[in-house]
């Protein structure tokens, strides 16, 4: 894309960007930019910094969210018509970081989440264990226990949504509820199927599923 933008000479002085989510420290603070679940360096070395700075996105269309930040970002996405949400989808098929409670106190039905805003939030462990797997060898300690993330009514919002996922594994599940039940807040991602516009992307080891390829397995159930 950078590329392709400094080739043709594309201006993105018309963009306007709402990043969808952040990780946190356990108090809630930004992480080191170069740490690797810091979102904001990582778009800033991949999506910014290649582009010609004439021809960039200027800095204050560059929406990201932050503990000071929640109000504003729930206000100017309320009165803004998205064009595009472009994301993948967690172990649980959270978009953006709206992932599947898992607190034993506070059940959330699908209707409050399908309505859920932008928010300061506890990661579940599952994420975390997922994140400690994926880049870590394991040490969840490493893993940012806290996160910011767009609701799923600005995720939503867009006119067109399009998610994409090669991590094969990790998204079996998630893709494969996704496409056959019914919307269910343990799995976030199947709300998509009440968009008018919705495009999920999978690699074919991502879409396979090993429930699927041995149906000689006898689960008990």
């Amino acid at each position: 894309f950078t590329a392709m933008v400094n080739r043709e000479q594309v201006s993105l002085h018309h963009l306007e960007v709402f990043h969808m989510d952040e990780c946190l420290t356990w108090e809630g603070k930004e992480l080191p930019r170069s740490h690797p679940y810091s979102f904001r360096g990582d778009m800033e070395r991949r999506f910014y910094d290649p582009v010609n700075e004439k021809l960039a996105v200027p800095e204050d269309q560059r929406n990201w969210p932050r503990l000071g930040t929640i109000e504003r970002l729930r206000d100017k996405i309320g009165m803004t018509d998205i064009d595009l949400t472009y994301g993948g989808w967690g172990q649980d098929g959270h978009i953006a970081y709206n992932q599947a409670r898992r607190d034993p106190y506070t059940q959330v039905s699908l209707d409050e989440l399908r309505n859920s805003t932008v928010r300061l939030q506890d990661n579940n462990w599952d994420t975390i264990l997922a994140l400690a797997q994926r880049t870590f060898g394991m040490a969840y300690q490493f893993v940012p226990p806290m996160s910011i993330t767009l609701g799923l009514k600005e995720c939503l919002s867009a006119g067109r949504v399009r998610l994409f996922s090669d991590t094969g594994a990790w998204k079996q599940t998630a893709l494969r509820v996704a496409l056959f039940s019914e919307p269910d807040p343990e799995y976030p991602l199947t709300l998509l199927q009440e968009h008018a516009d919705a495009l999920i992307t999978a690699t074919e080891n991502t879409a396979a599923h090993p429930i699927s390829l041995h149906p000689e397995w006898d689960l008990g159930l």
